[in-house]
């Protein structure tokens, strides 16, 4: 195997990390809200504990594509790559959102 295909090799197993844990933990915020909106708070906050922990390790591995590109390993754009920040910012913004909708929901009961 050709060392650019090993590192592609790697680079779609990172991206594959990325995608799948940052898409469970978007799935826990959107849970969390449901959670919230049936009055289950503490229900709604195990999901976001557990869409957190998702996302870390999601965060994590895309941390360790840019250690990588820091220490002068050359990252080379790829549309998977892209989908997988999409993802990852995606499931940020479903986080913030789900603790706002929580909030608005103690708030009404």
């Amino acid at each position: 195997m050709l060392l650019e295909e090993k590192v592609m090799e790697g680079l779609e197993l990172i991206c594959f990390q990325i995608i799948s844990n940052v898409g469970g933990a978007r799935s826990c915020f959107i849970n969390a809200i449901q959670e919230a909106k049936e009055g289950r708070f503490d229900e709604a906050e195990k999901m976001m504990d557990e869409g957190d922990q998702l996302f870390l390790e999601g965060h994590h591995a895309h941390a360790k594509l840019i250690q990588q590109e820091a220490g002068g390993e050359k990252i080379d754009f790829a549309l998977l790559l892209l989908h997988a920040e999409d993802q990852l910012m995606s499931a940020e913004g479903f986080k913030i959102l789900a603790a706002e909708f929580i909030d608005v929901y103690k708030r009404l009961k």
